[in-house]
């Protein structure tokens, strides 16, 4: 079995106030760090064999704070970004309707034909991730850790587990959360979504 363990990157500022990052090489806020770590200690006794991360800064910080517990190098992949939003980035929901209404409409599905004007579009990002799978073969045993952006990490947890690209928006992914997938021989399994558990336990 191979083991997958899928982090969206900590907070930032721009996630704090609800504005769009997407290809904004913005950096982790305070409190981002203060989630990494917390992260980082839950799985400092796991084995980590692997880890790769998106070459935006948000993340691949996140994935060196964790790194920096296992002395492994972090590869980094343009593939993994978040979607380039275009014109939209930095807006919020509010800005958006007022300055692209038809995109707003829209904005909320991200259904697979949207382009955001300036920027890609929601399949062009699809197409990103399935090219970073179609280049990543974890071997048997291995435990390979990625970090990344809400919309590759859903698009990536759809194809490895063959659930429709059209349901991505379906899947909540929280800054700082872990999901895992294992790989089996006869069948990939979503084994953890979206766990926070390591943040809450810690403020308590």
């Amino acid at each position: 079995m191979a083991q997958l363990l899928l982090v969206r990157h900590g907070e930032t500022d721009l996630n704090h106030v609800g504005r769009l990052q997407g290809h904004t090489d913005v950096d982790l806020s305070a409190l981002g760090y203060r989630q990494v770590e917390l992260l980082s200690d839950s799985l400092a006794a796991e084995r980590i064999d692997i880890i790769y991360s998106s070459d935006l800064r948000r993340a691949a910080k996140t994935a060196e704070i964790i790194a920096s517990r296992h002395q492994k190098p972090v590869i980094a992949s343009p593939d993994l970004r978040e979607i380039n939003y275009g014109d939209l980035q930095g807006l919020n929901l509010d800005e958006i309707a007022q300055q692209f209404p038809d995109v707003a409409r829209v904005f909320r599905t991200k259904p697979l034909r949207l382009k955001f004007p300036g920027g890609e579009s929601v399949d062009q990002l699809r197409a990103r991730v399935d090219r970073f799978l179609g280049q990543f073969k974890p071997e048997p045993e291995q435990t390979v850790l990625i970090a990344a952006h809400g919309g590759p990490l859903r698009f990536m947890i759809c194809s490895l587990l063959g659930i429709d690209a059209e349901h991505w928006q379906q899947l909540q992914l929280d800054p700082s959360s872990l999901s895992i997938i294992s790989i089996y021989p006869e069948i990939t399994m979503l084994s953890r979504l979206n766990d926070t558990s390591h943040l809450k336990e810690r403020r308590t």
